[in-house]
């Protein structure tokens, strides 16, 4: 007879506010202006969101020079480099920044500390497409910190006007180390707590919740999305065994066997019908009950852009 087991899932999980917005944005470019529309870089950072929009009419492209003289192009949730808006100028684009609102505040945020002539450290992940965006808002003064090593050896052009962002992805963890040693180095650095966004550190507390009940997390979404990637770093650090899955293919029937509850969750750019696919597998091979964390319900919304 099969094993019995209990399927747990995290709340909230999957989609954010900015995701939706940025794929919306693309279904709606694509609405009022029909195919094909550009979108520079991956919207998200998920496949399966990608082959749906390619399917619907989205071409993505890693270089401007792609796009024909007129096309339309889409600006990714993760924003762009002044430049890079300056060159779609000059190619004769039509652009939409599907970027999220909250990744934009922490551009003004770099923008008014750099008018301010501090040196600004962008506490991230080196050639994260969200961090070169925000690097990019500003001509120089600039300095990516990825480790608390890169923090012990950074050098600036005055150690009294300094401050700090965070990539909007990390978790906690990732930089109150750093964060830490950028205090004892510079004593009058300015700058937020974090810049970490609320369905990030949603999602990662609902992570913990579910480590303390379950054997094994499965985090649905991406090998290169940052926020997924914490979502199993979280689990682990909680001392549950958790495996990023792009969706129940990559599902092992080995790491199930012996369990008693399993948890799934689902990185911010992760669409819930592949968790409904997880648990589908999962019933397939002994799976019964299946509950659902009680967590915060996220109410916030942003419109789609357009031109």
């Amino acid at each position: 007879m099969a094993q019995k087991f209990q399927i747990i899932l995290a709340s909230p999980r999957g989609f954010c506010a900015g995701v939706e917005r940025a794929i919306e944005t693309v279904k709606k470019a694509i609405r009022d202006h029909g195919s094909p529309v550009y979108v520079l870089h991956e919207i998200v950072h998920n496949k399966h969101v990608l082959q749906e929009l390619e399917s619907l009419g989205a071409i993505f492209v890693e270089r401007l020079q792609e796009i024909p003289r007129g096309g339309i192009c889409i600006f990714s949730a993760h924003g762009v480099s002044v430049e890079t808006e300056a060159i779609a100028a000059r190619l004769g684009l039509r652009t939409i920044d599907a970027t999220c609102p909250l990744v934009s505040s922490v551009h003004r945020m770099v923008e008014k500390y750099h008018q301010e002539k501090c040196d600004v450290i962008i506490i991230g992940h080196h050639r994260h497409p969200e961090v070169e965006g925000t690097a990019g808002r500003v001509p120089d003064g600039v300095h990516i910190v990825a480790t608390v090593d890169e923090a012990r050896t950074v050098t600036l052009n005055d150690n009294d006007m300094v401050a700090y962002v965070t990539q909007t992805t990390l978790s906690r963890e990732d930089i109150v180390g750093i964060q830490q040693v950028l205090l004892e180095r510079f004593p009058k650095l300015r700058g937020p707590k974090s810049n970490i966004c609320f369905a990030t550190e949603n999602r990662q507390n609902a992570v913990r919740a579910l480590a303390e009940m379950t054997d094994i997390i499965f985090v649905v979404g991406s090998k290169n999305s940052s926020n997924s990637n914490r979502l199993r770093e979280v689990s682990l650090k909680s001392g549950t065994i958790a495996f990023l899955i792009d969706d129940y293919s990559d599902i092992d029937p080995d790491s199930i066997v012996g369990v008693n509850r399993v948890g799934i969750t689902a990185g911010a750019s992760a669409p819930e019908r592949l968790v409904r696919g997880v648990v589908e597998y999962l019933r397939k091979h002994g799976a019964g009950e299946v509950l659902t964390l009680e967590g915060l319900e996220e109410s916030v919304h942003f419109s789609p852009a357009s031109l």
